[in-house]
């Protein structure tokens, strides 16, 4: 069994929250292929035109190889 892990980075967006955020990006990268663990990177969030908040956290995401 291999020992190395594949590190990506991706984004998660939402209008929720922080924790919605997270959620959905993992479950998404979760589809393509297992995620072995994670981590938060960067949080941030924007004010859409309309005066929305939206919510915004690059996280780092392991994988087995």
């Amino acid at each position: 069994m291999s020992k190395s892990f594949e590190v990506i980075e991706r984004v998660g967006i939402s209008t929720e929250s922080i924790s919605d955020a997270i959620k959905s990006v993992l479950k998404e990268a979760n589809e393509e292929k297992p995620v072995a663990w994670f981590e938060v990177v960067e949080q941030r969030g924007r004010l859409t035109s309309d005066g929305s908040v939206e919510f915004q956290v690059k996280i780092k995401i392991g994988r087995k190889l």
